[in-house]
């Protein structure tokens, strides 16, 4: 998405019941399985989810023991989506796991030794984004049409009134109009959420009008005949049920709405060793840390690696001539010396192998608050502006 001019631009974001999304979250159920038993555990696990069955497959190392707890810790997570229909229950979906043991070629790649540092995972681009349009450095269609769907969630899971009737697949899509490259507000709304049988239609839209009015900044009001609710009528049945689901369907959702590059790597179900997902989380870091220190007002970072080998092969600084000054080129050197890029230098530096996951598989992996708590999403972090700061004025 370009910074100057007058534009509309659009992205969309789905729910956490969303099929594809219900596969990402059972993938990073079993992902946080493994590294809660053992923070070295490797794990590539993929699910396909249609009506009333669920199937894991994928390469995994670690505790024996951990594979026994998977169909139920499967369940719980279904439960905790919110499905418990006759096309698709957390109580009888029928749970089958086809997971096995890593293959010894990638592993004799990945694994450190006496000779040699912990290589990258596989080969591949990874990018990280940041923009100032929103205080969470997110492109701004995407930041709200995450906040509608939570919103959603939060009336659903709640017990809120106005979730009443609400059933846990939506979908949002919404549309800025930029001048001068700044978003100055809202064309279009579109939302579409399962509900049960013989909700009102009118109902719906009007609980979703007041959500979209609660989230969209003062003056930003969507115009009535460009709030579509359900366009095609009925949406009751829906999520696995409705569509069958796979793990890392929705990559754009997951990172910036399309507004920036993509590198085509999924990210749920994935260990931090591999890069497609722990290098996402690094250019995702820098970049924000970029731009929250004030030394640009964009930043798209590529970064990009091959399998077995532990550093980087090139660090991309593009700023998208809002930098202040700075050459990109060194800036792109300076990262690669203020964090180790490499896949363990990234993983001790984010603190990734933990079992943080869950979180992370639906309303975004960037732009998250982080949980104190919980230490999570530390790629969130704008810890490192003093640092970038300091060595620019070196």
């Amino acid at each position: 998405m370009r910074n100057h001019g007058d534009f509309l631009f659009t992205s969309e974001s789905v729910s956490e019941g969303h099929p594809d999304k219900v596969a990402d979250r059972i993938s990073d159920t079993v992902l946080d399985a493994y590294l809660e038993a053992d923070p070295e555990a490797r794990v590539a696990c993929e699910t396909l989810v249609t009506t009333n069955r669920v199937i894991l497959a994928g390469e995994v190392r670690g505790p024996k023991a951990v594979e026994d707890t998977l169909i139920d810790r499967a369940r719980e997570a279904i439960k905790d989506i919110g499905y418990d229909q006759e096309g698709f229950s957390w109580k009888n979906a029928e749970i089958t796991s086809y997971l096995h043991a890593q293959s010894a070629d990638i592993a004799q790649g990945v694994d450190s030794g006496s000779d040699k540092d912990e290589g990258a995972g596989d080969q591949g681009i990874m990018f990280g984004f940041a923009t100032r349009e929103t205080e969470n450095l997110m492109p701004a269609p995407l930041f709200y049409a995450q906040t509608i769907l939570e919103r959603i969630r939060d009336y659903r899971k709640n017990g809120d009134a106005r979730g009443a009737g609400l059933l846990p697949d939506a979908k949002s899509q919404v549309t800025l109009r930029y001048v001068d490259g700044k978003p100055v507000g809202v064309t279009s709304v579109v939302i579409s959420t399962q509900h049960a049988e013989g909700m009102s239609q009118n109902t719906i839209r009007e609980t979703l009008r007041g959500v979209v009015n609660d989230v969209l900044p003062n003056g930003w009001s969507c115009p009535e005949d460009e709030f579509y609710v359900n366009p095609t009528g009925n949406f009751v049945i829906g999520g696995p049920d409705g569509d069958a689901g796979l793990t890392g369907r929705k990559i754009i959702v997951d990172t910036y709405g399309g507004a920036a590059p993509h590198g085509g790597g999924a990210f749920s179900g994935k260990d931090p060793t591999k890069v497609d997902r722990s290098a996402a989380y690094a250019a995702r870091y820098l970049a924000k840390n970029v731009v929250a220190a004030g030394l640009a007002d964009r930043c798209t970072i590529q970064l990009s690696y091959a399998i077995g080998v532990s550093k980087p092969l090139s660090v991309y600084v593009d700023l998208d001539g809002t930098g202040k000054d700075i050459d990109e080129a060194r800036l792109g050197l300076l990262l690669n010396e203020v964090v180790d890029l490499s896949p363990r230098g990234i993983r001790k530096h984010l603190r990734l192998n933990r079992p943080i996951y869950v979180p992370t598989s639906a309303y975004g992996h960037f732009g998250r608050v982080p949980n104190a708590a919980l230490d999570n999403f530390t790629w969130e972090q704008t810890d490192l502006v003093d640092t970038l700061r300091n060595a620019l004025n070196r």
